[in-house]
């Protein structure tokens, strides 16, 4: 592990904060992607984790100076609304998953509560495609010896895979190669109507699947390069079946001579309609706006209190005291994605509807995606790229995880950088070039000895241990990790609200970028 920089929290001025903007910096890589915990040995935390202190926010012209949002913006008061969205859960369904009676309700009820703080609502719509299975996917090995595979620890059907129940002869393609079933090249001798073993590395799990089927494979499985389990999708509906496989199962796969597979996926593609919740203040300049955002949808397995009912509660919550103060000088629009979990559709249709002109408008977006997790940290989405698997943050990004590193910093609360992989809703706002950032209390990752040392919990777990689960409940957030990271992003709304200087005051470039997931789930 390598030994930390040394740096002392201190006071800066704005000329620091801008300064911070512009500097990337790198670091090398760390066994575990979504923590990326980099300290020493030592039980105090690591300095290179504290941030400089900004200097208080002066009062506006005219006005009395009030409390900081971030004291208004109350784990209580989350609590509240948490408690309302368990309850609209308890009452349809026990979920509140997409196209649900429970989304339905949960979406009436932020926009009852954001009417009655004085925003008018918008219902922004859209048509896609919902992907699911049907029937209990099969992997199974009918030669040389019997062998059946279980499905969730040794293979995942990808999602958007064709249905099929082929049963026939396997053969790996390429698989010394890094960049295996990446190109046609690699099914040059490929027997027509055979199963294609790929593994992963080098291009999108759909390409790899798109070169088996046009070389005549019945099914596709790619191989994880490690030895656990991976989600993973193909993002369209895939001409054959394709399942990803464990790197521990896989490899018996790869060893076997005479290899036969039976390979059985039933799943159906609909044609659905759902919509996002938006609402902005009445003030405040609309040609430089801040974007704050949460996924409204949660998975069928349970009522998704943390995951997420936790982000969806502290952005409604800081939107009612927003309305509370006086216009903002930044617009600020409220946004309570759908769709979230099955590929984060509501963002991405939701920027792809925008004109060239209404992307431009929008200064930055903030993501708040799990805020209460059990076993939490304070990861802060890493805008200045430091972790080796965080991709794709436009100029501006550092300066936004600047901000929320300060408040912590003054608290004295360690808090980390979190890889941006694409799996939440800032992917389509980044693509679009738009700089993002937000806060994050970690779903399924590992925590380690040493944060432990920091936050507390128990080292070994996850993070989220309810994560996509039915026991993702009240009875399982931390209060703590609410009222911690919701006051840091309270004061990142009401710093950004005032000033986004240090994120856009240079204009930059912005270039489509790519991320290996799409949600949950990997691409590539």
């Amino acid at each position: 592990m390598r030994t930390p920089h040394r740096r002392r929290a201190a006071t800066a001025g704005i000329t620091a904060l801008v300064m911070a903007a512009g500097v990337l910096a790198t670091t090398p890589a760390h066994a575990d992607p979504e923590t990326q915990a980099r300290g020493g040995d030592e039980a105090e935390p690591p300095e290179w984790l504290r941030r400089p202190v900004r200097p208080e926010k002066p009062a506006r012209p005219g006005m009395p100076q009030e409390p900081p949002l971030s004291e208004l913006v109350t784990a209580d008061s989350i609590r509240a609304h948490m408690e309302n969205l368990d309850t609209i859960a308890e009452y349809n369904g026990g979920h509140r998953a997409t196209n649900s009676p429970g989304y339905d309700v949960s979406a009436l009820y932020i926009e009852d509560q954001l009417e009655r703080a004085g925003y008018e609502t918008f219902r922004h719509e859209y048509d896609y495609e919902l992907w699911r299975e049907q029937s209990d996917p099969v992997l199974a090995q009918t030669a040389p010896q019997e062998v059946a595979y279980e499905g969730g620890t040794d293979f995942l059907t990808m999602s958007y895979s064709n249905s099929g129940d082929v049963t026939a002869p396997a053969v790996a393609v390429d698989a010394e190669s890094t960049d295996s079933g990446c190109t046609a090249d690699d099914f040059a001798d490929f027997p027509e109507g055979a199963i294609a073993i790929t593994v992963r590395g080098g291009c999108p799990f759909a390409d790899k699947v798109a070169n088996a089927a046009a070389a005549g494979a019945t099914a596709a499985l790619v191989v994880n390069s490690a030895d656990e389990l991976f989600a993973g999708t193909v993002g369209e509906t895939s001409a054959i079946p394709a399942v990803g496989v464990s790197g521990t199962a896989g490899a018996a796969l790869l060893a076997a001579e005479g290899l036969e597979l039976r390979v059985k996926v039933d799943a159906t593609v609909s044609q659905e309609s759902s919509f996002n919740v938006l609402a902005e203040t009445p003030g405040g300049r609309a040609d430089n706006v801040v974007v704050v955002g949460a996924h409204l949808d949660g998975v069928e397995d349970g009522p998704s209190i943390n995951d997420n009912g936790s982000g969806t509660a502290f952005v409604l919550e800081t939107a009612i005291r927003l309305a509370a103060q006086g216009a903002p000088k930044n617009k600020v629009r409220f946004a309570f994605w759908g769709t979230e979990e099955e590929g984060l559709v509501g963002s991405t249709e939701y920027v792809g509807s925008l004109t060239d002109g209404e992307v431009d408008d929008i200064a930055l977006y903030l993501n708040f995606d799990m805020i209460g997790s059990h076993n939490y940290a304070r990861f802060v989405l890493d805008g200045r790229m430091e972790l080796p698997d965080s991709s794709g943050a436009p100029s501006g990004s550092g300066a936004i995880a600047k901000v929320f590193e300060d408040y912590f910093a003054e608290q004295d609360q360690v808090s980390e950088p979190g890889v941006l992989s694409g799996r939440s809703d800032y992917r389509a706002f980044m693509q679009a070039g738009i700089p993002s950032g937000g806060l994050f209390s970690g779903a399924d990752g590992v925590k380690t000895e040493e944060q432990v040392e920091w936050y507390g919990g128990t080292a070994g777990e996850q993070f989220d241990p309810y994560y996509h689960t039915a026991d993702d409940t009240l009875e399982n957030v931390n209060w703590d990790s609410v009222a911690e990271l919701a006051a840091a992003g309270a004061h990142g709304v009401e710093f950004l609200a005032e000033s986004t200087l240090p994120v856009n005051g240079v204009l930059s470039t912005r270039a489509a970028v790519q991320f290996p997931r799409l949600g949950h789930d990997w691409v590539l």
